[in-house]
């Protein structure tokens, strides 16, 4: 059974909303401004994804290598994780191939796994740092090869007036037309977006309306994915509302590569991301 009780921290000007469902970081607000999102029409239900905040794609990104894979971006998001240990900066959670037989998907993966999901709010410099990882481990006996992305959901004040540097030069696959194109310069949202640069940052978001940066680097990661669904997609999201759209945009580390990650028995690896705020203007 799916357990939706909110999991509330609150570290200084920090605070953060958790689920154990799915390890999944809700929301992260600083000063009680959200920097990491989630919709209000978020669906808290057995079976059903979060929409927001950080979901964890494992074992497989999107609809998988093949392009058949269900459910889009795995199992790991939907089943219930075992909260191993909450201190006064954050969470740590464990997933094994034990506790998710009978999930949809699982029948995929027939492998032994351990899975470790962190999520800390670190003081550096004087503000806060937000640090998610996801450790994924191979206890069994043979390897096993997975995607892994930390879906990540950024509160902005217009999707429309941000700017992503960064990835200026770096190719990407565009899966709104299907086509490797090359990024010339900044990054600025004028329509659906759903891309896959082949680069793991860093990153950094300019909000010219809510006068912060966010710079995000990761660890551990091959790929960001830069995602918002624009107006028309949204208006098919029954968990997003109309106009929720332009109030958010995933920039997501991946780990996915031309074939996924193949880990040898008794190995781990571990995809990390950091959101740090800055204020100035």
């Amino acid at each position: 059974m799916a357990d939706f009780t909110p999991r509330a921290l609150t570290i200084g000007p920090s605070e953060l909303t958790a689920y154990d469902h799915g390890a999944h970081l809700a929301q992260w607000s600083r000063h009680g401004v959200p920097v990491v999102w989630v919709s209000r029409r978020a669906r808290y239900e057995t079976g059903e994804t979060i929409r927001g905040g950080i979901p964890v794609c494992w074992p497989w990104f999107a609809a998988g290598r093949d392009g058949r894979t269900q459910p889009s971006h795995g199992f790991a998001r939907t089943a219930g994780w075992h909260l191993a240990e909450e201190t006064d900066t954050g969470l740590r959670w464990r997933l094994t191939d034990g506790d998710t037989h009978g999930l949809p998907g699982t029948k995929r993966f027939p492998h032994r796994f351990e899975l470790v999901h962190e999520v800390e709010v670190l003081r550096e410099g004087g503000s806060e740092v937000l640090e998610v990882s996801c450790t994924t481990l191979n206890p069994g006996d043979s390897p096993f090869t997975f995607e892994v992305a930390l879906h990540t959901y950024l509160h902005v004040g217009d999707v429309q007036a941000v700017r992503l540097s960064g990835l200026g030069g770096v190719g990407y696959y565009d899966k709104v037309v299907a086509a490797e194109q090359t990024q010339q310069g900044d990054l600025r949202l004028t329509g659906e977006t759903d891309r896959i640069y082949h680069s793991p940052g860093p990153v950094v978001l300019h909000d010219p309306v809510l006068e912060r940066d966010l710079d995000l680097r990761s660890e551990g990661a091959d790929s960001t994915v830069v995602w918002n669904p624009w107006a028309a997609q949204a208006a098919k999201l029954p968990d997003l509302g109309d106009d929720e759209w332009s109030r958010m945009v995933c920039v997501e580390a991946a780990a996915l590569g031309d074939a996924g990650i193949e880990l040898a028995p008794g190995a781990s690896h571990t995809v990390t991301q950091r959101i740090a705020l800055d204020t100035r203007s």
